[in-house]
């Protein structure tokens, strides 16, 4: 199947590399060069990057503090790793745009669906920081509201080192068999956690697939843009 707006959900952890923090420039240069291979063959692509790179919600647990907080420092978490891959893909000569649901105009574009649709019809890729602006979501949760709103074909959930959805824990049973197509309502059913049930819910309600897969394998991206046969795709 051909699809032609995509959005892609990225590990913040797969940005640290072999590191357990931080970002990796190589890493990110690396990905960023893959996402311009996609950008090439006439996709049009929003990214949305997780945070857990720099900042996790254990981290916050472990010195008490309140969930809220957690959640402002995870979203500033996804802007400084927006920042990171939309100036290293414009450096390798991708049209692109960094915009964020926090208000910080010195450093990014506040996010507008109108302007972001603009971006888009002017060929640029968008990278979207900050989550949803709000507490208590998730980037599974940005990344499913961002798809409706930019009435993209398809989610490309991209997993660090994860090659899709198993029917148990592949790292404690050997014998987990990889599940190559799945409904939400499965995926909730069987409380199978590769997404967030408020992100489920919201691509079925506005019948979004969802495509998962292990980012780390060299042009996976683009083998899930074009629809091959990889990871686990995830229907209404």
């Amino acid at each position: 199947m051909a699809y032609r707006r995509i959005l892609l959900k990225m590990s913040g952890e797969a940005l640290a590399g072999e590191g357990k923090q931080s970002i990796d420039p190589v890493i990110v240069k690396k990905f960023a060069h893959e996402i311009k291979n996609v950008y090439q063959q006439g996709f049009e692509i929003g990214i949305v990057v997780g945070g857990g790179n720099i900042w996790r919600g254990r981290q916050a647990e472990a010195i008490g503090m309140d969930r809220a907080s957690a959640d402002y420092m995870g979203m500033l978490a996804t802007v400084i790793n927006a920042l990171a891959l939309g100036n290293t893909l414009r450096e390798i000569g991708v049209p692109t745009r960094v915009m964020t649901s926090m208000a910080i105009p010195s450093v990014a574009e506040p996010y507008l669906r109108n302007k972001a649709l603009d971006h888009f019809d002017k060929g640029r890729i968008l990278v979207f920081g900050g989550g949803t602006g709000n507490p208590y979501f998730s980037t599974d949760t940005t990344t499913s509201l961002r798809a409706a709103e930019m009435n993209a074909d398809l989610i490309l959930m991209a997993k660090n080192g994860v090659d899709g959805v198993y029917d148990s824990d592949p790292k404690i049973n050997k014998d987990a068999k990889l599940i190559k197509e799945l409904t939400y309502s499965e995926l909730i059913s069987k409380k199978l956690k590769i997404m967030d049930l408020t992100a489920a819910a919201m691509c079925v309600e506005n019948s979004i697939d969802t495509l998962v897969f292990d980012m780390n394998v060299q042009g996976n991206i683009m083998k899930a843009a074009k629809g091959e046969n990889i990871g686990t795709k995830l229907t209404k």
